[in-house]
């Protein structure tokens, strides 16, 4: 590859190589790919019929994607297929748009186009979207997602079906109505529970818990001959390798939107991932890169029978405990497990629905459970996050899950502007004896002929205005004064209400005899004062750009304040004004200086010494300092 062809590899996503290296496999990638392919037959098979779709489509979830996505990850170890929330997601879409989750080609339509967006938004590295989904919000969304999980196989588990739409009232519901359940679906499914629950406690049999009692106990019903609904009764899983299924064009107009829903809930859970599942081989992951990556797996999954699929934190969880090494983990699942599915097809139609019953709600519970640290912590950091927790997760067991997703988008953002607008802050820099700077409280006022130093520190968002505007001191009878407003903690850009506060609060001073000096402008934001015009309307120095040194623009500031000062006329004495002259004199050569006033005979007695970076003196520069404020004591004599 061109170097020209690796930077624009780095642009889309794909540093250093447009395609990971494959790597060699290692010896435990084998047993770890047949454990993770294993655990695919139940989980995949449950998540597909808790949402309505053929059992078969959730096995191939597990073959094509899991490959593909394995092979192209930034995340090495990462396992691409099918989660509960992506497959109850895809469910309520395609109910959303009428159409048939049974129906091939619409399913394959919906697993394309949720790849085409996965892909592009890794191409536009739109990873950091990602940042702004709230914690809260994707906790009270992910217990949302395992009460659904749990509600939708009451049925299977118990046989009786629980009445009412809001997935809260079927709980409550199913409680209600035990004397309905049917005792030989109930109690194989609390046997299926059990076997887990024992099995777990094993050490070596603990990445295999799940498969080790769906195995066990279809082995039972089979041999006790139990009446209980098997998987043969509502689907034909075939011998065979996943077939080309062609997606229905027809179906994109109903489902675009809908894919994009399904691509965000795919992405968000496995963004986590990568900082979970750091790299055996110490190269670095990449959000954009596994976003690309998972929409080539369901681009490729789609034409071969899978349904929507995304990074499994569950499924990645059991390979690395299984021993997983590279990449090759993945890819052997996939491959084992289309190995598995030719030759035990048969035998897969015999599992009973109260075992995949089981398994879900042992899947479910421990979401639930495994979230209990999340909510608590939510509940203790303020209302406004317990708020959108709460509401997040209401509208996931009420409303279809695209639109809760919508709604928990939106609480992310209130819930960042509300806490973006609470964070800023504006406080008052005075230089204490020692030349250190300290905070103190914002004068109600702006002194009269004196230079007041500011520090804001915020997002320049257009909500928090009101807090930034309201703590700045009144300019009324502020003659001769200068505000001197530190603006190196606002962003490059600010909004477009930043920009008018900072022309207004110019005029006002100018109104009243006094000045505004930014000090510390970052490039992004001089260069939006130059174009708007507001540099003008601070006159000439009144914009001081931020270097290296963090207390040297301050400094520079400072310097220009005084020299204003002193070239006013009526503000203050002409001592004061000479005084204040020989002062901004001092301050610039200070600047130029590499010798701290410190250590330089002769300083000002109890002066304040530079702060590192703000500047320091020569001995010449500390000679034409003594003369400037000798000539302007000469003056004030004579003046006097």
């Amino acid at each position: 590859m061109t170097r020209s062809a690796v930077s624009r590899a780095e642009v889309r996503g794909f540093p250093q190589r447009a395609l990971p290296r494959p790597g060699r496999p290692r010896p435990a990638d084998a047993g770890a790919g047949l454990v993770t392919g294993l655990f695919s037959i139940p989980e995949g098979m449950a998540y597909a019929s808790i949402a309505g779709f053929n059992p078969v489509a959730g096995l191939y979830a597990g073959v094509v994607p899991a490959i593909v996505g394995s092979l192209t990850a930034r995340t090495v170890l990462m396992v691409t297929t099918l989660t509960s929330a992506i497959a109850l997601t895809s469910q309520s879409v395609l109910k959303d748009a009428g159409l048939d989750p049974g129906d091939a080609g619409n399913v394959a339509t919906l697993t394309v186009l949720a790849g085409l967006v996965m892909l592009l938004m890794g191409i536009l590295r739109l990873g950091v979207v990602m940042s702004f989904v709230s914690h809260a919000v994707m906790t009270g969304f992910s217990t949302g997602i395992a009460l659904q999980i749990i509600t939708g196989v009451l049925k299977d588990a118990t046989g009786y079906r629980p009445a009412g739409h809001n997935r809260l009232h079927q709980l409550g519901d199913w409680l209600v109505h035990v004397a309905d359940w049917q005792l030989a679906a109930t109690l194989v499914a609390l046997a299926t529970v059990a076997l887990w629950a024992v099995t777990g406690r094993v050490r070596r049999l603990k990445p295999v818990a799940l498969l080790v009692a769906m195995v066990v106990v279809s082995l039972a019903v089979a041999v006790l001959g139990t009446e209980v609904e098997l998987v043969r009764d509502i689907a034909h899983i075939p011998a065979a390798l996943p077939g080309f299924s062609a997606p229905d064009v027809s179906a994109v107009p109903q489902l675009w939107s809908g894919a994009v829903a399904v691509a965000l809930v795919a992405l968000a859970q496995a963004a986590s991932i990568g900082p979970s599942v750091p790299n055996p081989d110490g190269t670095r992951t990449s959000v954009n890169g596994d976003f690309a990556a998972q929409g080539l797996a369901n681009l490729a999954g789609g034409l071969f029978q899978s349904m929507p699929t995304g990074g499994s934190l569950s499924r990645t969880g059991v390979a690395v405990d299984a021993g997983a090494r590279t990449r090759w983990a993945g890819v052997l699942s996939g491959v084992l497990l289309a190995l598995v599915v030719l030759a035990c097809a048969p035998l897969a139609e015999r599992i009973p629905m109260p075992v995949i019953g089981g398994l879900i709600l042992i899947v479910g519970g421990e979401l639930i459970w495994g979230k209990r640290h999340d909510i608590r912590l939510v509940l203790r950091t303020s209302w406004m996050s317990s708020a959108a927790m709460t509401a997040t997760f209401l509208a996931t067991t009420q409303l279809p899950l695209q639109r809760a997703i919508v709604l928990g988008a939106v609480l992310s953002l209130l819930l960042y502007c509300a806490q973006a607008a609470r964070g800023t802050r504006v406080s008052a820099l005075v230089r204490a004896a020692d030349g250190t700077w300290t905070t103190a409280p914002v004068p109600d006022r702006l002194p009269p002929g004196e230079v007041t130093v500011l520090y804001y520190a915020g997002v320049s968002f257009f909500a928090e205005l009101p807090r930034v505007e309201a703590a700045l001191p009144r300019t009324e009878g502020a003659r001769g004064a200068v505000l001197v407003l530190v603006v190196r903690g606002a962003p490059d850009v600010p909004s477009a209400t930043m920009a008018r506060l900072l022309e207004r609060r110019a005029a006002d001073l100018r109104d009243q005899g006094g000045r505004l000096v930014l000090a510390g402008a970052r490039p992004g934001l001089v260069r939006v004062l130059e174009a708007t015009g507001i540099d003008r309307a601070l006159g000439p120095g009144g914009v001081v750009p931020a270097d290296g040194a963090l207390f040297g623009p301050l400094e520079r500031a400072l310097a220009e304040a005084r020299a204003w000062q002193a070239a006013q006329g009526g503000s203050r004495s002409r001592p004061g004004r000479l005084a204040d002259r020989a002062a901004s004199a001092e301050a610039r050569v200070r600047q130029r200086s590499p010798v701290p006033w410190s250590r330089r005979a002769g300083g000002h007695p109890g002066g304040p010494t530079p702060e590192a970076g703000s500047g320091a003196r020569t001995e010449d520069g500390a000679d034409e300092v003594t003369a400037t404020v000798r000539r302007a004591v000469r003056t004030s004599r004579r003046s006097t």
